[in-house]
């Protein structure tokens, strides 16, 4: 059995040690949160020992890999700490997203775990949907050719006015992460931001995005539109053929080129997801089983190296917007 712990144990925290408590080949051992009313509630409902300190937590458990789901400043600010002394301690870490709001964190982080030689991994969920698995087994096919252009949205309804980049660095590391993941590395971004009425912060973005293997792109995102719709969409398209996936899991649809039928993948009732919550589960799975299938650290899927690079892209689009819309190479910042 693989022995979990979970540190940060609000809302998302939650999530971890349910995925954890149902997972066939896991041991949820232990959660940890400095707020002792809130790790007293969450243990007790999970049937484990509550700790409001890691390095209690972990002189008196024995752990094989820690869930680290706090937030803090634009939901990333307080992952740093428990994130190094987990990796000093050797264990493996998923970390939820953004890896870091400060990038020197995030290579921080990355330079530890390589030198530790222990697996890094950010819970960058949208790309483990059974429809973006499907619209990628398209792509290795050869069913969608050389791409040529990426288009993203992601917009839901967040009232948050805490930072001027909270739109940013806390919603798109998952749509820069599902770009990355069909399109590959991005080279240059270039950002125009807006405020809705009202908002004191940027809170609807739209970029454009060139990519090292000179497929083009764009990525509109709001933090503005409140109900009712649904909250992203991904196209992909080829010299072959073009692929949509509306709406996180809910569908991807293949449009051959040159023919009339349609490929369409559908999220099913029967063993699908039941709800957004279980992109969480089927993001954990992969880690567990590369844990348990002694996946290289460098190998594994959405690392520390991947969370890294779209908080760099998102870095980048904030220079390009501070500089009145310059291109920006995100290497510049990545680097």
């Amino acid at each position: 059995m693989i022995k979990a712990a979970v540190v940060g144990v609000n809302h998302i925290g939650r999530i971890h040690c349910g995925c954890y408590k149902d997972h066939a080949e896991v041991e949820l051992k232990a959660v940890c949160d400095m707020n002792r009313k809130l790790a007293d509630a969450v243990a007790a409902q999970f049937g484990v020992r509550a700790y409001y300190d890691l390095e209690t937590m972990l002189e008196q458990e024995d752990l094989d890999v820690i869930s680290v789901a706090t937030g803090g400043f634009e939901n990333g600010s307080h992952h740093f700490g428990p994130v190094m002394t987990a990796l000093k301690a050797g264990k493996d870490v998923l970390v939820e997203k953004p890896i870091s709001n400060d990038i020197g964190e995030a290579k921080e982080m990355i330079r530890l775990a390589e030198e530790q030689n222990v697996r890094l991994a950010c819970n960058l969920n949208h790309r483990f949907t059974p429809a973006a698995r499907r619209a990628k087994q398209w792509m290795e096919n050869g069913e969608v050719g050389l791409p040529l252009f990426l288009n993203m949205r992601l917009t839901i309804g967040n009232p948050n006015e805490t930072s001027p980049w909270i739109h940013l660095r806390a919603l798109h590391p998952h749509s820069f992460d599902v770009l990355r993941y069909f399109g590959g590395e991005i080279r240059r971004v270039q950002a125009f931001l807006t405020k809705a009425p009202g908002r004191t912060v940027w809170s609807t973005a739209s970029i454009n995005l060139e990519f090292e293997s000179g497929a083009v792109g764009h990525l509109t995102g709001s933090y503005d539109l409140f109900g009712g719709h649904p909250i992203e969409s991904c196209e992909v398209a080829g010299d072959k053929g073009r692929f949509v996936i509306d709406n996180v899991y809910e569908s991807a649809t293949l449009y051959p080129g040159r023919q009339e039928e349609l490929k369409v993948f559908r999220n099913s009732i029967f063993g699908g997801l039941k709800g957004f919550n279980d992109t969480f589960r089927v993001r954990l799975e992969t880690f567990i089983r590369e844990i348990r299938d002694g996946v290289p650290p460098e190998a594994i899927e959405a690392s520390g190296r991947d969370a890294l690079a779209v908080q760099a892209a998102i870095e980048a689009a904030i220079r390009s917007h501070e500089e009145g819309g310059r291109p920006v190479e995100v290497a510049e910042i990545r680097s």
